[in-house]
């Protein structure tokens, strides 16, 4: 009984260093900058045409915010297929 909790809890750590190993390498890959830089510029290029006639400095502000939010968003799609590759 003791040895198959003992067991039960080695597998759960494992399971969770193993989460994190994956978790750290995302985070320092290469793939996840990338994607970040290009999806916020899209997102700057994109915004500026749309503002091209205004030039109010609230709207510009608020460009860096749209871009990083969209790109962490979207980063699900692109981990998912890192994980695959990178098993």
């Amino acid at each position: 009984m003791i040895m198959e909790k003992i067991e039960k809890e080695i597998k759960a750590i494992k399971e969770r260093n193993k989460r994190v190993e994956t978790d750290k390498a995302w985070e320092t890959s290469w793939t996840r900058r990338i994607c970040i830089c290009v999806l916020t510029y899209i997102v700057v290029v994109c915004y500026q045409w749309l503002i091209s006639k205004n030039s109010n400095i609230w709207l510009s502000s608020i460009v860096p915010v749209i871009g990083f939010t969209l790109s962490t968003l979207s980063l699900k799609l692109v981990r998912k297929i890192w994980e695959k590759n990178r098993e």
